[in-house]
């Protein structure tokens, strides 16, 4: 991450984009922005994931239908109703929102990515965004992702945007984003919502490799209640106005490119995880010593999902058993008599990603404990142990001495407030 600078702007930080917010009144009781447009003044390339559910909502199919090919230069978004399990009316809406969005930006309706996020099975009332469609495309500015990022957000807490600036072939390429996520949130992509802007000069080829590849050890390795959202979506559009030479395949520009997004993406995920509904502490748990990434990956993520390792760690009790159950039943291979668990904690006291984002490597201090040793639980000082998991950000660690691979996965603990929040959900 040496050459990879972090700076503010989110989504407007790159080189021809502009964004907005606006409150419509989408849903009743909702007084902050309810509707966001991201927009670039040229064409770009495209690329996105999309949720692995089965169930997928009306402008998924649609924004699946842009992405495609390849090309888009507008984002509509809405909040309060996810605008899933609405069947052809549904689809009607979606279509609605790209078309009245594409005859005012004066586009294709083929170019404009459709996302909603909120209740399932209820309309949108779309009509409320067709007729605010001025006022949202007045905002629009390079200040604009400040308003913007209010209006994606439902039960999060705040909001989450990072932008980095790095270079390639001697040009300052720029690539920015906002996403929201908070609860609904196990993604595998295959209720998140993530959109990326740059101005490098890349093809939708390549930019769907770069994408494809970024989420598997970021935005794929986040859990927060094991609940994989019919609205998943994460997008990136490239308008080359950086005037690098455009990147048509792998090499040096690519990884480059490549590291920037996931130095970012980590980052967005680490906010995902450390703003899940009702949470108090960030989880991480890092896994080294696996035969294989996927491995490792796969147990981390595992061990941060299981509803007794997060209850665990709200009540700040280092029950190491729950960790090697979770690790047991998973499907991953490893050898449980070689198998080393520790916790420890952020220093600082401070949220995990708050460090991250500025820039800084994470330093944990020696203030850590052992609590399984070759498989075998040990005896250790439960004050200190209650101590470290009284942090804002604790780190579970596991290391399993069966090869040389490493992987991490991001959740949070599960508190009372997250089943009073999706208690009274609709409400």
């Amino acid at each position: 991450m040496e050459n990879i600078k972090f700076i503010d702007g989110g989504v407007c930080a790159a080189t021809g984009f502009t964004a907005s917010g606006y409150h419509c009144g989408i849903k009743a009781g909702r007084e902050k922005n309810d509707t966001a447009l991201i927009y670039s003044e040229k064409l770009c390339n495209a690329a996105g994931v999309f949720t692995s559910n089965r169930v997928k909502a009306e402008s998924v199919k649609y924004t699946q239908k842009v992405i495609a090919k390849g090309k888009a230069q507008a984002a509509i978004v809405n909040v309060g109703y996810a605008n899933a399990c609405t069947g052809e009316e549904g689809a009607k809406v979606a279509k609605t929102m790209a078309d009245v969005t594409a005859k005012t930006m004066g586009i294709n309706a083929d170019q404009v990515i459709v996302c909603s996020t909120g209740i399932i099975g209820q309309q949108v009332p779309v009509e409320k965004i067709v007729s605010n469609i001025e006022n949202i495309k007045a905002g629009l500015s390079k200040e604009g992702h400040k308003e913007a990022r209010i209006g994606i957000m439902t039960t999060d807490t705040m909001y989450k945007e990072c932008a980095v600036q790095f270079e390639i072939g001697g040009k300052t390429v720029t690539m920015g984003t906002m996403c929201k996520g908070s609860g609904m949130i196990h993604i595998n992509m295959g209720t998140m919502l993530g959109f990326i802007t740059t101005d490098c000069a890349i093809s939708s080829k390549m930019l769907d490799k770069a994408l494809h590849e970024s989420i598997l050890g970021t935005y794929n390795c986040v859990s927060v209640d094991g609940d994989t959202s019919t609205n998943d979506t994460l997008t990136i559009l490239a308008n080359g106005l950086a005037g690098n030479k455009e990147i048509k395949s792998t090499g040096k520009d690519y990884d480059t490119f490549l590291e920037a997004l996931n130095a970012m993406n980590k980052i967005m995920a680490m906010k995902i995880a450390a703003d899940g509904e009702g949470a108090s502490r960030l989880v991480e748990c890092t896994v080294k010593g696996a035969k294989n990434v996927a491995i490792a990956r796969g147990l981390a993520k595992e061990i941060i999902r299981s509803n007794l390792v997060k209850a665990a760690m709200f009540g700040k009790d280092a029950n190491c058993g729950r960790i090697l159950c979770a690790m047991g039943y998973s499907g991953f291979e490893f050898n449980p008599d070689k198998t080393c668990v520790y916790f420890s904690s952020k220093p600082d006291g401070k949220r995990y990603f708050e460090v991250t984002e500025n820039g800084n490597d994470t330093v944990y201090s020696d203030d850590s404990i052992e609590v399984v040793h070759n498989g075998v639980g040990l005896s250790f000082d439960e004050d200190k142990a209650e101590k470290i998991l009284s942090s804002e950000a604790i780190e579970i660690f596991v290391n399993l001495e069966d090869g040389k691979a490493e992987g991490q996965a991001w959740g949070c603990d599960l508190t009372y407030d997250y089943v009073k929040i999706n208690g009274d959900y609709r409400s």
